[in-house]
């Protein structure tokens, strides 16, 4: 039977940002690529995972995440182990920066959608050699408010780090090395704590590294999955 893996996405983008992974995992997975619902804690998040497992009749998967996908898949990594085979944290943090700043950005977004913060979001998605940002910056400005708003209390309340050493799933942990919203100062705490991880820095890359870095971050995810 082929494996399953779920591909979870960053705040802000859609199951698009993982178009330019699914010609080299195709061949050797069942993929599921899914949208964060509206919800306000990585927890509801994380059941959402469970619930869509569930529906497509999966009992076990290995899961990549990126940014908030990563804290979706430390999650029920710790939480469901018996659901997860490998896992895969890229960009993603234990807890991430600026809480304050993502509350106040869930209340305006309510209000005005995404489009001030467009601008500030693809400077730390992409280092300034990144060109292709048009598309990333209509995604972005699709993003539905209810759920992107509630997605940011996700990430404001979010703190794994007590629980990280839970995780006993083999776990990879990639960091973009121009990364300024999850620097691999974050990465390294994560593979410090969860006993069986590995640790990769992807350089000439920012928090999207999987988009600005493809194939690079294709050949390591291969690696660790196969």
């Amino acid at each position: 039977m082929t494996p399953t893996l779920v591909l979870s996405n960053a705040l802000g983008t859609d199951r698009h940002a993982w178009d330019a992974q699914m010609p080299a995992l195709e061949s050797h997975f069942r993929v599921l690529r899914y949208e964060h619902r509206g919800r306000s804690s990585v927890e509801e998040l994380g059941a959402d995972v469970l619930e869509l497992l569930d529906e497509h009749d999966v009992d076990r998967t290995s899961f990549c995440g990126i940014s908030l996908g990563g804290a979706v898949g430390m999650w029920l990594a710790a939480t469901a182990p018996d659901r997860i085979d490998r896992l895969v944290v890229a960009c993603s943090s234990a807890r991430f920066a600026g809480s304050d700043a993502y509350r106040d950005r869930a209340v305006r977004v309510r209000v005005e959608g995404t489009a001030p913060f467009v601008d500030v979001t693809l400077d730390r998605w992409f280092t300034p050699r990144f060109r292709d940002r048009e598309r990333y910056r209509k995604m972005l400005l699709a993003a539905p408010r209810a759920a992107y708003a509630a997605c940011c209390e996700a990430v404001a309340a979010w703190d794994f780090r007590e629980r990280l050493g839970e995780i006993s799933k083999p776990t990879l942990v990639v960091a973009g090395a121009e990364d300024p919203a999850t620097p691999p100062e974050h990465a390294e705490t994560i593979a410090d704590r969860i006993p069986d991880s590995r640790l990769l820095v992807l350089p000439d890359c920012a928090h999207l590294a999987n988009v600005e870095q493809a194939d690079r971050f294709n050949a390591v995810l291969l690696e660790e999955l196969i």
